[in-house]
């Protein structure tokens, strides 16, 4: 269905869980986190429900988000069951990939068409640094297994940080030359932890390009499933190159998502305090109906733009590990 502003809403990022088992310093503090507790956040039948109806309003597309999905157990039943979902075209995941590759085959089997997995740097110590629990090459056998399980396109979100990984950002074009893999390069938002130091570690679109400029000439391409990013390639290279730019770029006009954080909070935009529960209703036993007019609801509400910048104190509080980013 269309919000306020015309833009056709396909597709529903769903997050499982808050829980994390990294600790990334642009998202999460290390110490003194209060997680959900578990009676808070929406059962399998509940979130199933929510995907259900999302998708008889013209929902395609589902993305599984966490916190990190992979820690909550019954994952891959929760996948089969949104896949198999009438209306659903395609689910795919974001992961960090520590525990993605002892499930990538079930999930695959299950019905998962895509991943996306987080990864900042392709140094083992600086990587354990940035994450503060990261094992490096338990991540890397997620995105070879990926990529042996046919789940394409496998991409690799990586964001960028001014003084902190920004000397690698060629080298992972690199790993696009003679690999099916798609990197996206993300801008640094103003959310949760990463506020304190967002405006000095913010490394926007033309310094990125500029970085990468030095080692390859990149070309217009397109990826599908390539979302909010802007889509580019090495000449002859196998995979791609992506810029997710929401804070110097933005990409509101054409913004076709909605999300439902893992307590049942269904959020029309990720840089807006708006929020519509759906668990108090879901468990007062709202009909279909009902259900259905208040997704429509969420939808119509979504603002026409973000307001990181203009309110960044306001979307501090909004933790990504709880919105599914």
């Amino acid at each position: 269905m269309e919000d306020l502003y015309g833009r056709v809403v396909t597709y529903l990022r769903v997050s499982v869980t808050d829980r994390c088992n990294l600790r990334c310093r642009y998202c999460m503090p290390l110490d003194g986190v209060r997680f959900k507790d578990l009676d808070d956040v929406l059962t399998w039948e509940e979130l199933e429900r929510v995907v259900r109806i999302a998708a008889s309003l013209g929902v395609r597309r589902i993305r599984v988000t966490g916190g990190e999905p992979t820690t909550r157990p019954g994952l891959v039943d929760f996948v089969r069951a949104v896949a198999q979902t009438p209306g659903v075209e395609d689910v795919s995941m974001t992961t960090n990939g520590m525990l993605f590759a002892d499930l990538a085959a079930d999930l695959r089997d299950a019905g998962l068409r895509r991943v996306n997995i987080s990864l900042d740097s392709l140094r083992a110590e600086r990587f354990r640094s940035l994450t503060h629990f990261g094992d490096w090459d338990a991540v890397w056998r997620s995105v070879r297994a990926a990529l042996a399980l046919g789940l394409h396109p496998v991409k690799l979100n990586c964001v960028a940080l001014r003084g902190v990984n920004d000397d690698e950002l060629a080298d992972f074009v690199a790993l696009t030359l003679d690999q099916p893999l798609h990197v996206r390069f993300i801008e640094l938002m103003p959310l949760g932890t990463s506020h304190p130091w967002a405006r000095d570690k913010l490394m926007p679109l033309a310094d990125m390009r500029q970085r990468i400029a030095e080692r390859y000439e990149l070309e217009a391409a397109s990826v599908d499933g390539g979302g909010p990013a802007s889509c580019f390639r090495v000449p002859g290279g196998a995979g791609s190159v992506g810029f997710i730019t929401a804070m110097t770029e933005n990409f509101c006009h054409n913004c076709n998502r909605v999300r439902l954080t893992a307590d049942g909070e269904l959020q029309p935009c990720l840089g807006s305090l708006l929020a519509l529960d759906l668990r108090g209703p879901l468990r007062a036993g709202v009909s279909d109906d009902g259900l259905r007019r208040l997704i429509a609801k969420g939808i119509r509400s979504k603002p026409e733009r973000h307001l990181m910048e203009e309110y960044l104190e306001e979307t501090a509080g909004r933790r990504m590990w709880t919105v599914g980013g």
